[in-house]
């Protein structure tokens, strides 16, 4: 996807878009039965099920939650159906009273071509929930609700960044004599889960640490502002919707408007917010890191 000025910046749904979409869903899927299930394209980045439309159909949505990046619907059958959204991955809600909306435009997402739309689910109340996803790195599956996080997209997750068991002392015990870079390290999902390259850059702006510093050579007290900083900033894109690139209503009227209070983002070539400095551009591991290299050490 293509940057303001002439690079190329990758983009995908991260945590506060994720949990923009869950509570744009809830409201219409909680409590509601699954009445039909319609498949379009099984081939997502995984397969689909073959019998995915048997085990959703039917069942009544008791729960919808997170974890890291995944949509989780609780179902009363025994069963999770789980959702990944990847790159280009939304959801669109038809409501029986109300017109077709988008649940989580993107930055630099472009718009909802229905030729993408891949899986449809119709709730008893009427409303229709698409799935779209134009590039299809996104990916469903129906899981044991008994043995959910033992599967393999789980067990290996690290703690939620707006959790308990996230601060200054896990980080500190997860990457003490790390060589790997601290941007790398949080964008390891066993470290923690659900950060993406956006948060991570602007948490590191905020904490004042540059994202080449290699982990394990960050002391303890940085290490809280760190986590104090990646939580704030992921607190402060859930109540603005997340990062969009264009605005719209979410179920509580709250907009997509976080990229509009980026410090480092997609910022290379502009006055840094504190010291007024440019904002520099460098790739770690074919992504994109925006820092100041007067602020961040």
């Amino acid at each position: 996807m293509s940057g303001r000025r002439g690079y190329i910046v990758a983009t995908m749904p991260e945590l506060p878009e994720v949990e923009t979409v869950r509570r744009g869903l809830a409201p219409i899927l909680v409590g509601r039965l699954l009445r039909g299930v319609t498949i379009r394209r099984t081939d997502l980045r995984f397969p689909l099920p073959r019998d995915f439309a048997r085990q959703v159909s039917g069942a009544r949505v008791e729960a919808f939650e997170r974890r890291a990046k995944y949509l989780i619907a609780r179902l009363d059958n025994g069963a999770a159906w789980v959702t990944h959204l990847g790159m280009t991955g939304r959801f669109t809600a038809r409501r029986a009273a109300a017109l077709e909306r988008p649940l989580g435009e993107f930055y630099y997402a472009a718009p909802p071509d229905p030729v993408h739309t891949h899986v449809s689910f119709e709730t008893d109340a009427g409303d229709v929930i698409e799935f779209n996803d134009a590039r299809r790195f996104g990916y469903m599956d129906v899981i044991a609700l008994d043995g959910l996080f033992a599967h393999k997209w789980f067990a290996k997750l690290g703690p939620e960044p707006l959790g308990p068991s996230f601060d200054g002392a896990h980080l500190a015990r997860a990457l003490k004599n790390k060589a790997v870079s601290i941007k790398a390290a949080l964008l390891d999902q066993t470290i923690v889960a659900g950060l993406g390259n956006i948060y991570v850059n602007e948490a590191l702006f905020r904490a004042g640490i540059h994202p080449k510093r290699a982990a394990g050579r960050i002391g303890g007290g940085r290490f809280e502002r760190l986590a104090a900083a990646a939580r704030t900033v992921l607190e402060e894109a859930i109540a603005a919707g997340g990062s969009t690139l264009r605005d719209y209503a979410a179920a509580d009227g709250a907009r997509g408007a976080f990229q509009q209070r980026f410090r480092v983002y997609d910022r290379a070539g502009l006055a840094c917010v504190q010291c007024g400095g440019p904002i520099r551009r460098a790739v770690q591991s074919g992504r994109s890191s925006f820092y100041c290299p007067h602020c961040q050490r």
